[in-house]
Formats: structure tokens, C-alpha cells, sequence
């Protein structure tokens, strides 16, 4: 008996080791598949925005601000931008352009909440199907008119009502310093059912369908 147990038992353990030694292989191809550079909550959110970014149709979407400069600050975990020694978490991407540049609409939707109260700034939502995008530290401010809010900056010839419909590319505000921000620039975040998404992977596989996109419309039209 004990000749037949003892061998099943030593098969048992080394299916049991393979196994785990598996699943940990498996594991380490995922942190390195992702990066793995984020703290918990932005690597939880990573894998599901390059699964978005790499499953869509990218051609009906517009770059969200004019004059662009330079991204100043990424998605992830960060040191607080206002000063101290403690980490947050940063929902989106910091897009630096002149103060009273246009900023334009990423996506047709509709204009779902609009607030000047919050560190944000003056900020406007937009729900498009199972996306939402919201733009932060705009100029101007909120007022309310027949029950109706709405965003208004007469300088810039702006006025975006809560509820209304907005088209790609159409121009919604202008870059400002409202909220808490150091300098001119648009916080532009994203989420996708309720999920932060990181808006880099976005525009980065807007940009490379676009590119693509054009690059065989030239060839053709040369072709032609």
C-alpha cells in the first residue's frame, strides 16, 4: 500500500507545483504586459483601457485643445501638485496650452453637468454612449437661466447649456486657471462605464487609426 500512496501522492504534489509555477508565469507576462508602473488603482485600470483603446473605431474623435504645448502631468498615482509630500491619485491628463485657447469637444454627446465649485474649476461633462469626458479649469463660469444651467464665457463667445447636444470638434470653452492649478492648462479625463480610462492610450490609438486612415486616402488619391 504504502508503494502505491506514495508515488500518487508525489504525482499530486508535482501537478499541484506545475500548476502554480504556471499561474505565476502567467502572472508575471500580465505586470509586464501592462507595465506594471502604476500603484493599485491605476493598474486595475490600465489593462481595461488598452482592451478599450485597441477595440474601437477612433475616426470620429477630435484632439481637445487648441495651441497645444505639451503634457504636463499623465494618469496614474502622482505627488501632489499643489505642494506637500503625499501621493493622489490623478484621473487624467494635463494638456498645458496658452491661457484662452479653445478647448474642443473630444466626442459628439451630450453636455450632462456643468460646475464652477469644485478644485476643478469651471468644468464641463459630456456623456457620449458608454463614455464620459470632463474638461477642468476652464474660463468662465456657471449661471442659472429659466431652471436651466449653463456655462458662460463672453469673452470667448462661449455658452455651453446643461443638456445640450455638442459635435466633435465643436468648441466648448478655453483654457483657463480656474480651480486648483498651477498654471494654464486643461485637465482632460475620461472613463469608460464608469471606469477611469487613461486618456494617453486614447489619443494615442486615435491618432494612429487617424494616421493610418490618411495615409491610405493619400496613396490612393496618388494611385488615382
Amino acid at each position: 500500500m504504502q508503494q502505491v500512496t506514495k508515488p500518487l501522492q508525489q504525482q499530486k504534489s508535482n501537478s499541484s507545483n506545475r500548476r502554480l509555477l504556471f499561474l505565476a508565469v502567467l502572472s508575471l507576462m500580465s505586470v509586464i504586459t501592462v507595465g506594471g508602473l502604476y500603484k493599485e488603482r491605476a493598474r486595475a485600470s490600465e489593462p481595461r483601457s488598452v482592451q478599450i483603446a485597441t477595440g474601437n473605431s477612433w475616426q470620429g474623435g477630435s484632439f481637445p485643445v487648441e495651441n497645444f504645448q505639451a503634457y504636463t502631468s499623465g494618469f496614474g498615482y502622482r505627488r501632489s501638485a499643489t505642494g506637500g509630500g503625499g501621493w493622489e491619485f490623478h484621473g487624467g491628463l494635463d494638456i498645458a496650452a496658452p491661457e484662452g485657447s479653445y478647448i474642443r469637444s473630444w466626442w459628439t454627446g451630450q453636455v450632462i453637468e456643468l460646475s464652477d465649485n469644485t478644485a476643478c474649476g469651471t468644468l464641463i461633462k459630456i456623456q457620449s454612449g458608454d463614455w464620459t469626458h470632463v474638461y477642468c479649469h476652464m474660463k468662465g463660469h456657471v449661471e442659472t437661466a429659466y431652471g436651466r444651467r449653463y456655462l458662460i464665457d463672453r469673452t470667448g463667445g462661449i455658452q455651453i447649456w446643461e443638456g445640450q447636444q455638442v459635435t466633435s470638434g465643436d468648441r466648448i470653452g478655453r483654457v483657463g486657471m480656474t480651480g486648483r492649478t498651477t498654471g494654464p492648462h486643461l485637465h482632460w479625463g475620461v472613463k469608460y462605464a464608469n471606469q477611469y480610462v487613461d486618456p494617453a492610450l486614447v489619443l494615442r490609438a486615435m491618432y494612429n487609426q487617424q494616421a493610418a486612415t490618411r495615409s491610405v486616402a493619400k496613396y490612393k488619391s496618388q494611385r488615382d
